[in-house]
């Protein structure tokens, strides 16, 4: 978005509207693939009804599938791996047909032209990209290549420039964030930087969140930083997949779920007042009952604030395609449910606990689901992950997009939080850009609208 931007083009949210339709994709999983699939075919009726000229196809769809694409979609006019980002232009304004793929490991930085799809207040700054880590289940690192990071200073001056144009939230993401530095020979270099980040001079109070920290990685150093600094939100998202050491093995993850109830009790001792997130796959093969059982008695003691449940995807690449002991689906979906209820009936006694409480959150706006209410997101509610706070009285306050405003629970759901506002306006928010480019499809595509390059 950010190059075809930087070359003079226009974005727009209707297909309806554009001249070239990209469509990005993903081909983690075989609902992903599918879904990549339909929008590529529906978005290519544009193109043979002559309302689109150009149809462009980018993501790790394309890493995976790039011959099948060009032979059973002849609609699709370019394609765009991973580490083609720098050829969209070129993609899009036809002058990319026919080349051959690039070899190489694509990696941003704080130069590369950018527009932010997230409303103003909150955003994404990728760390690192890749993975080493050799997960069974996982093709990540087939299409995103080996780990490496950003350049510290650069992560740190993309940061201090969102915060300067307004944004309150940013959120640190990679395949392996907890890695990060180790290829620069940084020293505890996640740790490092959040320390650095947390100490950016902003007018209005900021709040630095870091996703998907692997298990083993998460050292006293950095549960230290994140309870020192006041901007570092008490809130860890670490993915552990499953808490029977036979299941782990397997997943080449190793541990078990014994060893994982003394790093979460590390955290809380560290961190007081902290979230955690986690996300588990059920259905892996080669897992029993028992190991069933294992993970559903771990879950219920660990007490997650959070907690993400998978059916197991057999991906054709993935080393456990090759595994024995596959389960069904209907055992897979069953399993699922009953491990989704364990954790409803954990987040609704939680949430009972907060009637009454009160603490911050940032205002996002009026609410999806009704005009009657506003949203907004505690520091242990992660963006488009986790639940919301519902907003619905103001007590006469006046309340703004972007504000971090103080919140009084007075209803709690299984996910969601209901509640007023308590406290008075920040003063001298800064008025909101005159142009804005909101997240643009529900099928994650972007379409370029008529313009020419400058």
């Amino acid at each position: 978005m950010g190059h075809v931007n930087a070359r003079g083009h226009e974005l727009t949210a209707s297909p309806e509207d554009a001249d070239v339709i990209v469509v990005n994709t993903c081909s983690f999983i075989d609902p992903a693939k599918q879904e990549s699939v339909d929008t590529i075919i529906e978005m290519g009726r544009y193109k043979s009804e002559g309302r689109a000229k150009r149809l462009v196809v980018a993501g790790c769809m394309v890493e995976r599938y790039r011959d099948e694409i060009l032979k059973n979609l002849p609609e699709v006019d370019a394609l765009i791996g991973t580490n083609e980002v720098d050829r969209i232009v070129s993609a899009c304004e036809g002058q990319l047909a026919g080349a051959p793929a690039i070899e190489g490991e694509y990696l941003y930085h704080d130069l590369s032209p950018r527009v932010l799809s997230t409303p103003r207040h909150f955003s994404y700054i990728k760390i690192a990209e890749g993975c080493d880590h050799p997960c069974t289940f996982c093709v990540i690192p087939q299409y995103r290549g080996k780990f490496r990071s950003r350049r510290f200073e650069s992560v740190v001056t993309e940061a201090t420039r969102m915060f300067a144009n307004g944004v309150r939230e940013i959120n640190l993401i990679g395949q392996d964030t907890t890695s990060y530095g180790e290829d620069l020979g940084i020293r505890d270099g996640l740790a490092t930087l959040m320390g650095r980040l947390a100490q950016i001079e902003t007018p209005f109070p900021k709040w630095i969140r870091v996703l998907y920290v692997y298990p083993n990685r998460v050292t006293p150093k950095l549960l230290e930083t994140i309870a020192e600094h006041d901007s570092l939100v008490k809130y860890i998202d670490m993915p552990l997949q499953h808490a029977s050491g036979n299941v782990l093995k397997r997943m080449k993850r190793g541990s078990n779920g014994d060893f994982f109830l003394k790093i979460l009790e590390r955290i809380r001792k560290t961190v007081p007042g902290v979230a955690i997130r986690s996300s588990f796959i059920v259905g892996f093969p080669g897992e029993t009952d028992a190991d069933f059982e294992e993970l559903c008695q771990f879950v219920q003691a660990a007490k997650f604030d959070r907690l993400g449940v998978f059916s197991y995807s057999d991906e054709d690449t993935s080393a456990s395609f090759q595994l024995d002991g596959k389960v069904d689906a209907r055992t897979i979906y069953n399993r699922k449910r009953r491990l989704a209820a364990i954790q409803r009936k954990i987040a609704k006694f939680n949430h009972r606990s907060l009637i009454g409480r009160e603490f911050p959150v940032l205002v996002e706006g009026p609410s999806r689901e009704t005009d009657l209410l506003w949203e907004a997101r505690s520091a242990t509610q992660a963006p488009e992950i986790d639940g919301v706070c519902y907003i619905n009285d103001d007590n006469g306050l006046p309340i703004r997009p972007g504000e971090i405003r103080r919140f009084r629970v007075t209803e709690a759901h299984d996910y969601d939080l209901v509640g007023e506002i308590v406290d008075q306006p920040e003063q001298n928010l800064p008025d909101p850009p005159k142009i804005h480019f909101p997240i643009l499809s529900v099928h994650s595509t972007a379409q370029l609208s008529r313009g020419q390059a400058t």
